[in-house]
């Protein structure tokens, strides 16, 4: 091919490449396939290696440079590249523009918000249309010249090309007439959640260190001394402002300005005219920022006159015109006082921190996962340190890592129990894996056995807290034993997914409800071996409080009516076990037991009543309290001192044997009667 043949076609080749460029990344539309784009990206290169004295600076090719850097060359920014101040509340935004409203005499109600990315900040300097500098943040007032290495980002030009825009505001001669002097574009240059969650599986099949957030692997990226590595990274940008000659009225014609000269803004951008719909476009993002393929923290809110914005000036190192509206915070510094060990459905043994409660993410936070042995021993996690609690999104909260430099020097390392905690059974690990396990595979049922026994309707009757929730709060490491129950948040509840903040208020609702509670359902709840419902009746009935039956020694509860000797057996064994005895003192901490005296004289008083079968009208757990309120001593068998038995549908061999018996035999209907009788005389 000859030389001006060459020439010609890569002048074509650079303008279709940059269109297919402007259009991917500023459009964000794509024209043509990837493998279309490298096609003709190669046939460039081909071109340029053929014809080297036709290779330029705007060349897209060149975006990737030749040799490794020795080091980086120190940048004065022209104008001070000013940090921004930060708001963490409504009310603390609102104090800011109360603040910049006494400042000045024009009424503020135009701003520009932008979404306040998490990557690094950088300058691009262009001169005639070409990007000559390329540089960091730094102190502010000077920086690093990473030209070679933002060169490598599709999303910044190499050359800025005029595309009219109806909302500019300028015409095209101006601007054109501006491209031959000097433009000054700042940005934001970062990596997507994608990418960064591909670098990290690279990172991990090559038994290489996994980065711990994208933020700093973008700021790691543009610092590398080799552009090749950069270029790897796959880094984006987006433009947040432009220091020009042009008779910029706004900041908002900035944006469109930048995204006119094919530079990429970020598309949620948008000027609103009132603090309350500012506050609203924050809290819309607070709760969408899961669903955009970034990282962003907060909203930046700019005031948009810029006549107003100059005057309102500097404080310190951060212009008065501008704040960082942040979200609340996802980390958050707090000290771990103890680790406990969760059992899971599958024996596995989970260590849980125990945290003094610290607010992560809007909640309070007061337990955090710790994942497992090794990644405890490979963060070096000891009790007593001072940790980094995260929270992000609906993630279940983990420790981040210890700060080692606040250390006393009494923090404690932690090893994982040879004992299971639930059972006392052999704890084992099996080559190859992480995790440690329970090796008595009953283990898990009897502890979750208990919960869901506690929570039962003829105990605590929790609503809300059935099996599976009570499964996933325990999985979870929300709950260990009944007095944890009274000690969950909402803030505990709505983070877990398929847990509304509606759906958490009515759990805690139900559980403050439970807070008193009477002695024999109390009694039920423990879980005490052959003590059912009718035995801790008789129970609360003959001792009338829980510290006679705690107290009592095995002969007097064998003496009990009702009582026989397995049952006095099981219950002074429950209470000789110390564990026991403390898990009660919990749960004393949490409730109060409200004693309900048995009414004397009662109509039905000194009579044996036992229900049987499905009730219409009652529950069985109902109908025999409103017998005993009635002064009937109930019970669940039929025996020759029993004096009536109320039957449902199916009542089944109650109902038989009470036939034989000769004892006397209503239906629930005639049982009403009968209450209503008692009730009216």
């Amino acid at each position: 091919m000859e030389k001006s043949t060459a020439k010609e076609r890569i002048a074509k080749l650079k303008d279709l490449i940059e269109k297919y460029r402007y259009s991917y990344h500023v459009l964000d539309k794509s024209l043509v396939s990837d493998a279309v784009n490298d096609s003709l990206k190669n046939e460039l290169e081909k071109l340029e290696g053929e014809f080297p004295d036709l290779i330029t600076a705007d060349s897209p090719s060149q975006r990737v440079g030749g040799e490794p850097l020795k080091k980086f060359a120190k940048v004065t920014h022209r104008s001070a590249m000013l940090s921004l101040t930060d708001a963490f509340s409504a009310e603390e935004f609102q104090a800011w523009f109360e603040r910049i409203s006494k400042l000045t005499p024009t009424k503020i109600d135009d701003f520009y918000a932008e979404l306040k990315m998490d990557g690094l900040a950088v300058s691009l300097i262009y001169e005639n249309g070409l990007l000559v500098r390329g540089s960091t943040r730094g102190d502010g007032q000077v920086g690093e010249d990473v030209t070679e290495n933002l060169k490598t980002i599709e999303a910044i030009p190499l050359q800025l090309h005029f595309r009219p825009h109806k909302k500019l505001g300028l015409n095209e001669e101006q601007v054109k007439k501006a491209l031959t002097g000097r433009i000054e574009i700042r940005g934001e240059a970062f990596m997507r959640k994608k990418i960064f969650e591909q670098l990290n599986i690279s990172q991990k099949s090559k038994d290489m260190k996994i980065y711990a957030n994208p933020r700093n692997v973008a700021a790691g990226s543009i610092r590398q001394l080799n552009p090749k590595i950069t270029s790897s990274r796959h880094l984006d940008f987006y433009a947040y402002a432009m220091i020009t000659d042009l008779p910029l009225a706004t900041h908002q014609q900035e944006h469109i300005l930048a995204s006119a000269l094919g530079v990429k803004i970020n598309m949620y951008s948008q000027q609103l005219d009132s603090i309350k719909k500012i506050i609203k476009f924050h809290q819309k993002w607070e709760k969408g920022k899961d669903k955009l393929d970034y990282w962003f923290d907060g909203v930046v809110v700019t005031v948009n006159d810029k006549k107003i914005f100059n005057d309102l000036d500097v404080v310190g190192k951060a212009p008065r015109g501008s704040i960082a509206f942040k979200f609340v915070a996802e980390e958050a510094t707090t000290k771990l006082t103890d680790v406990i060990v969760q059992v899971g459905r599958t024996g596995k043994l989970t260590p849980v921190a125990v945290l003094e409660p610290v607010a992560v993410s809007g909640v309070t936070v007061s337990r955090a996962t710790l994942h497992n042995q090794d990644e405890i021993e490979r963060k070096d996690i000891r009790l007593g340190d001072t940790v980094v609690v995260r929270r992000a999104g609906e993630v279940i909260p983990e420790v981040v890592n210890p700060i080692k430099e606040l250390r006393t020097g009494q923090e404690k390392k932690f090893v994982m129990p040879k004992k299971c905690p639930v059972c006392g059974s052999k704890v084992e690990r099996i080559d190859g894996e992480v995790d440690y396990r329970c090796t008595n595979k009953a283990c898990y049922g009897s502890k979750l056995l208990q919960l869901r026994h506690f929570t039962s309707k003829a105990a605590f009757d929790i609503v809300g807290l059935g099996p599976k929730v009570i499964d996933r709060f325990y999985d979870e490491g929300l709950i260990s034993e009944p007095a944890d129950i009274f000690k969950l948040r909402e803030s505990d509840i709505n983070q877990l997914e398929r847990f509304g903040e509606l759906s958490a208020q009515n759990i805690i609702a139900a559980i403050k409800a439970r807070r008193q509670i009477s002695l024999p359902r109390f009694l039920y709840g423990l879980g005490i071996r052959h003590v059912g419902v009718e035995t801790a009746e008789a129970l609360a009935k003959h001792f009338g409080s829980l510290d006679k039956i705690r107290n009592t020694k095995l002969e007097e509860l064998q003496q009990v009516p009702d009582i026989g000797p397995v049952v006095a057996e099981s219950l002074y064994r429950f209470y000789a076990i110390k564990e026991n005895e403390r898990l009660i003192d919990r749960l004393l901490k949490e409730v109060k037991i409200k004693l309900v005296q048995t009414p004397k004289g009662g109509k039905l008083a000194g009579q044996s009543v036992v229900f049987t079968g499905t009730l219409e009208h009652f529950t069985r757990q109902g109908a025999q309290e409103t017998a005993r309120s009635h002064g009937a001593d109930v019970n669940e068998s039929v025996s020759e001192s029993t004096n009536l038995v109320v039957i449902g549908q199916n009542p089944g061999s109650k109902a038989d044997r009470a036939k034989k018996l000769g004892v006397k035999i209503i239906s629930e209907k005639e049982f009403q009667k009968l209450l209503r009788y008692l009730t009216s005389n």
